[in-house]
């Protein structure tokens, strides 16, 4: 007989990381995205899979209506449509990938 002991510690692994401008605020009001990326903790949000739908829906909007969503892009051309869009898909793509995911943001 023997007595075998373990400790476990579960360590938290970035599965993704993403950055995009604050001046892409309107836009993302806009579209209704806003509260579900810069203050998910706000709604409720705390997994990647509850990001999901929002995100989608207001992915749809934007590529339904571009001009609509191209006046808010930056003057400067820091935040623009075209830099926006795919942003948003892959952070839906990384949401699929681990839904399980808790997300973090950091303003």
């Amino acid at each position: 007989m023997s007595l075998d002991v373990s400790l476990y510690k579960v360590k938290k692994v970035e599965v993704f990381s993403a950055n995009i401008t604050h001046n892409l605020n309107d836009m993302a009001e806009e579209a209704g995205i806003y509260n579900a990326l810069w203050r998910p903790e706000e709604i409720g949000i705390k997994k990647a899979s509850e990001l999901i739908q929002p995100l989608s829906e207001g992915l749809k909007k934007m590529k339904a209506d571009p001009e609509r969503f191209r006046k808010y892009d930056a003057e400067n051309g820091w935040g623009t449509y075209d830099d926006f869009i795919p942003w948003v898909e892959r952070y839906i793509e990384a949401c699929k990938q681990d839904p399980s995911a808790e997300v973090h943001a950091c303003r």
